[in-house]
């Protein structure tokens, strides 16, 4: 009569590689499916963005400051059907400016985030550098108060990062900020 062994079975030898690749096996997993998570909620969060609606923006500033990005994903947007193409121009110049030209001391824009190009006489263009535009607002109130308001603050998706609760929406003042649907992610003013 044979006896059954009642040994424990040895554990299998682990070697090196053999450790990694198991581990390096397990992370793929773990990654494809955190990857699948992921896309599948992004692309679910996708279908609407946050927006600035231009027609209740009231210019206070809390865009430059409260965006979780630095410099601010919103940025100053120039209305070229609105705008007059004017020699003294409200959203360019300092209201107190002694001359009108391109000097800094003229310029009412902190960053000098906005370009002014002569046309002919009496006209100007004025064209936005968005990587210099920090949000501030200070041109689109000014072009408001002193002008037509052709500038005016928008959300830029190509740099928001699109959060779930907009950190400039929760202290927007005038709840200006909302959402739109992704495929029509800006709110343009018109003539």
């Amino acid at each position: 009569m044979t006896q059954a062994s009642t040994t424990p079975a040895q554990p299998e030898k682990l070697t090196r590689s053999g450790f990694l690749r198991r581990w390096l096996g397990g992370l793929s997993l773990a990654l494809v499916a955190g990857l699948a998570g992921a896309t599948s909620w992004k692309s679910k969060r996708k279908t609407q963005v946050w927006q600035l609606d231009p027609h209740k923006c009231v210019h206070c500033g809390n865009c430059e400051h409260a965006c979780v990005l630095k410099p601010s994903a919103v940025k100053a947007v120039h209305a070229y059907v609105l705008c007059g193409y004017c020699k003294l121009c409200g959203g360019y110049h300092h209201p107190q400016a002694k001359n009108l030209d391109t000097a800094a001391e003229s310029q009412l824009c902190p960053t000098g985030a906005i370009k002014r190009t002569f046309i002919e006489d009496p006209f100007y263009e004025y064209t936005i550098i968005e990587e210099k535009c920090i949000g501030c607002g200070v041109c689109v109130k000014g072009c408001s108060q002193f002008g037509n308001g052709s500038l005016f603050l928008q959300v830029r998706h190509d740099r928001c990062v699109n959060c779930n609760d907009c950190a400039i929406a929760r202290v927007c003042p005038v709840q200006a900020f909302r959402l739109v649907p992704a495929d029509e992610p800006y709110l343009l003013k018109g003539v």
